[in-house]
């Protein structure tokens, strides 16, 4: 937001004289009101803003070329899924007006938004840092382009479902967009190939979340150049990447000690020997190389979700072992954070927490219990 030159104080005093000149009775009061208003300082008509919805930003920034000015330096967040029709031609009257926007949502429940939309985007939000176009269905490969050339600071891009997506516009996009530490390709088939995953790996080391579910042509080549090249990572989601094997989790397991959430719904491919790599990882992380690193307070060590569903090929054995090395994977009700749903095999796993329920049990019923 702006940085003013009133303070709390000053801004709660105008607030407070705008009321009071509205309350009066005399025509003279409402007029000077209305001038109030009009002259409104550019902190307080941005604190006012910032308890509206984004629906009512759009219509304040109609109203004169004083709040227009103001909410064009000011604003920095805005979400229009709430736009059911004529989302593109909004983006496109709206976007030359809001230059300073970092965040800015285009979901979209039915496809609206065209090329031309992202372009504009791309020509005026230069500091955009958070862009989601998820479910745009009519974007091709120039969204790409522009945002790569016109949104090099993007840290957060969610493209989940744009299923017109090239690999080589992805690539293209990558070797821009350097910052990128979240990604959503959900779906994503034609773009999230092993190729675009190793421009990803070699352009963006500071990856910390990506999303590759149900990008079927994602083998174990992509996924051990993205182990490599970003060792940042805490969440990879592979469910429905029916190409990977036991490769790719050994790769994660030995190349990023910081991962904390792992999807492997229906990779049917993967075995014991994954599991195995995955929970002898934290002992790495410990005494191997990576006890090198700098700690992070905010880090807890090891996996805190994991989801193995439909991962037919698991033992009890294996999966055990992965769920003693991480105590936050949980299989009790309530915190389910181990997943192995589809796989009957496995009811026999348990978590911490029942080995504890277990052993507060045996000394309720010991007779020497008080």
């Amino acid at each position: 937001m702006v940085s003013g030159g009133l303070g709390s104080g000053d801004l709660d005093a105008w607030f407070q004289n705008l009321i009071v000149s509205g309350g009066g009775k005399k025509s003279g009061g409402v007029a000077a009101a209305m001038a109030g208003w009009k002259d409104i300082p550019m902190e307080l008509l941005l604190r006012i803003i910032s308890l509206v919805d984004d629906r009512m930003v759009i219509v304040a920034s109609g109203v004169c070329t004083g709040w227009r000015d103001a909410l064009c330096l000011g604003l920095t967040n805005l979400s229009l899924s709430w736009c059911k029709n004529n989302m593109n031609n909004l983006v496109q009257s709206l976007a030359p007006k809001f230059t300073k926007l970092q965040v800015l949502s285009l979901r979209q429940d039915r496809p609206q938004l065209e090329d031309i939309a992202v372009e504009t985007v791309a020509n005026y939000c230069h500091d955009l840092r958070d862009l989601d176009l998820s479910k745009s269905f009519k974007l091709t490969d120039h969204s790409l382009y522009s945002l790569a050339n016109g949104c090099p600071r993007l840290t957060k891009l969610n493209i989940s479902g744009c299923s017109a997506f090239s690999d080589s516009a992805l690539a293209y996009l990558t070797s821009y967009c350097r910052n990128l530490k979240h990604l959503n390709l959900c779906g994503c088939v034609r773009a999230a190939t092993d190729r675009a995953l190793q421009a990803i790996a070699y352009n963006c080391s500071q990856l910390e979340t990506l999303n590759l579910g149900w990008c079927e042509g994602v083998s174990d080549n992509g996924v051990t150049s993205l182990a490599s090249g970003c060792p940042d990572l805490r969440a990879l989601d592979l469910c429905g990447c029916v190409l990977i094997t036991d490769e790719s989790v050994i790769a994660l397991a030995n190349g990023c000690p910081r991962l904390r959430s792992l999807g492997l719904y229906f990779c049917q491919n993967i075995t014991d020997r994954a599991m195995y790599s995955l929970a002898n990882s934290l002992v790495k992380s410990k005494h191997g190389l990576w006890g090198l690193l700098p700690n992070s307070s905010d880090d807890k060590e090891g996996l805190m979700n994991l989801n193995i569903s439909q991962c037919t090929a698991l033992t009890p054995p294996a999966v055990q072992a992965v769920c003693d090395s991480f105590p936050a994977l949980h299989t009790c009700p309530g915190r389910h954070s181990l997943i192995i749903s589809g796989c009957l095999n496995l009811t026999s796993v348990h978590c911490v927490c029942a080995d504890q329920a277990h052993r507060a049990a045996r000394l309720a019923l010991s007779p020497h219990a008080y």
